[in-house]
């Protein structure tokens, strides 16, 4: 229910106590099959109950990452600035997601853009 985005259903099922951290063939929980397919309104569904944010799939991606490589897909600028001119590449390491990170840099995320105080990526990660 959580890949087709069936949020009535994927409530009805964790009411009558279903597996929150259930994992497929592939290690992917309900979150990350949420997140990959866009589903946001079963993934806040999911996060409220208490899902896992960290919960690895059998290649080692979390759900975020999920999340990061579908807007990827379908256009985010890599180099999009917050007010205080971070990019993503330099929130997901200052956070240390890793695989985040390494998603980013493998679609060409700019390694040295600088945020308004004059941080790298590397310098907010450090």
């Amino acid at each position: 229910a959580a890949a087709g985005g069936q949020a009535a259903v994927v409530k009805l099922l964790l009411e009558k106590g279903a597996n929150l951290e259930a994992k497929d063939r592939l290690g992917r929980t309900p979150l990350s099959q949420a997140a990959a397919n866009g589903h946001e309104a079963v993934a806040k569904l999911l996060l409220d109950k208490g899902a896992d944010l960290e919960a690895e799939d059998s290649t080692g991606q979390t759900p975020l990452w999920w999340a990061a490589k579908l807007l990827l897909e379908k256009g985010a600028d890599l180099e999009a600035k917050n007010r205080l001119g971070r990019t993503p590449l330099s929130q997901a390491a200052a956070n240390g997601y890793e695989a985040v990170v390494k998603l980013l840099l493998e679609k060409g995320a700019d390694l040295e853009a600088e945020d308004s105080t004059g941080q790298t990526p590397l310098l907010r990660a450090a």
